[in-house]
């Protein structure tokens, strides 16, 4: 038995804790109150996004939560009457007011407590009431911000989260910052109001493209019918098209091999193109001539074959010089050199002739 002491108050002591962590968590969670607390009724005209177990507050301090939300009937009208637990520590004025404000921009609520009027030296009662006259209901964002969305358009993203967070701030009770919201906003309307012109002529040179366009209707009429018409032109010859699109593949695929083919061969042509404009080049002066001369001996050549097909060339005559051994030398120590007769024709002087 006295070993098994330790591991049993062990597990009591656990099972307290986990106890009593899970009930702080669920109060948590819930919104549950501590210790004594007094029950109050308050009516509003609108409780949208309140809900049992959200928190009521006075001056920002949690003091209690919202019990119940109920709709009852006075004068001939329909209200929300909403239960409220408060901790009896906090003593509420007959003349309190309730106010249902945003708790953050998720949309949650809260009840905000606060002094009226005429509430001094007197105490509301348990079970009491706070009437319509002292109620305030939230404001519906959704309303608001879509009033703003013109607004929202045309600023920046900075100046409408700006813009938010003070609207918000105001919401949550902080009346300082309702200056500053108002000066902000006097702020951008002016930037707003500065931009009229250019906004101005933004609007009158689109005015003036839709009348152009307006007055070319009838040519745009007809290109988007062309060109209706030629999309449905290619859409009909998409066959064909594609046939071709593989021939030209194909063309392209032979091509290919072609030059490479061909690439040797055409290398060699242009190097050997280049010897020979290099030979030209160096052999200017006999090219030169042979271009002046080459009309005449074309004339020459061509009356010579008007009779035929076919041309006669003749020797007309030749001639030489002939240097013996030991002939007499000049004055330069070379050889003399003697004219030998050449039988060709009878011609004097190693020469031979054509009568």
């Amino acid at each position: 038995m006295r070993g098994l002491a330790a591991p049993i108050v062990k597990l009591v002591v656990f099972a307290l804790v986990t106890i009593l962590a899970s009930y702080v968590l669920i109060a948590t969670i819930t919104n549950a109150g501590y210790g004594k607390q007094t029950a109050y009724r308050a009516q509003f005209s609108d409780v949208a996004g309140l809900v049992t177990g959200d928190e009521v507050r006075i001056a920002g301090v949690r003091v209690g939560q919202v019990s119940s939300i109920e709709l009852a009937t006075t004068g001939g009208r329909t209200i929300a009457e909403v239960g409220l637990e408060v901790s009896s520590e906090v003593r509420l004025p007959s003349g309190v007011q309730a106010l249902i404000r945003y708790r953050n921009l998720v949309g949650q609520r809260y009840v905000a407590l606060t002094e009226g009027d005429g509430s001094a030296g007197r105490a509301l009662p348990a079970d009491g009431v706070i009437p319509l006259a002292s109620t305030k209901p939230a404001l519906d964002l959704t309303t608001l911000f879509g009033g703003f969305q013109p607004l929202f358009q045309a600023l920046s993203p900075d100046d409408v989260n700006r813009l938010s967070y003070e609207v918000i701030q105001v919401f949550q009770g902080e009346g300082g910052t309702v200056q500053s919201l108002l000066g902000h906003v006097a702020s951008l309307t002016s930037s707003l109001a500065d931009k009229d012109a250019v906004i101005g002529s933004v609007i009158d040179n689109l005015n003036s493209v839709v009348g152009t366009v307006a007055a070319r209707d009838q040519q745009l009429s007809d290109l988007v019918v062309s060109l209706q018409q030629f999309v449905t032109g290619l859409s009909a010859d998409r066959d064909a098209i594609f046939d071709s699109l593989q021939t030209i593949d194909g063309l392209a695929v032979a091509t290919t091999d072609l030059l490479t083919q061909a690439r040797p061969p055409l290398a060699a042509d242009i190097q050997a193109l280049g010897d020979l404009s290099t030979n030209l080049a160096d052999s200017g002066d006999v090219l030169e001539g042979f271009l002046q001369l080459a009309p005449t001996k074309i004339d020459l050549i061509t009356r010579t074959a008007i009779n035929g097909s076919w041309f006669n060339f003749y020797l007309c005559s030749a001639s030489g010089v002939v240097t013996l051994p030991g002939a007499p030398l000049d004055a330069a120590g070379l050889p003399i050199p003697d004219a030998v007769q050449l039988p060709a024709g009878g011609a004097a002087n190693g020469s031979a002739g054509c009568s």
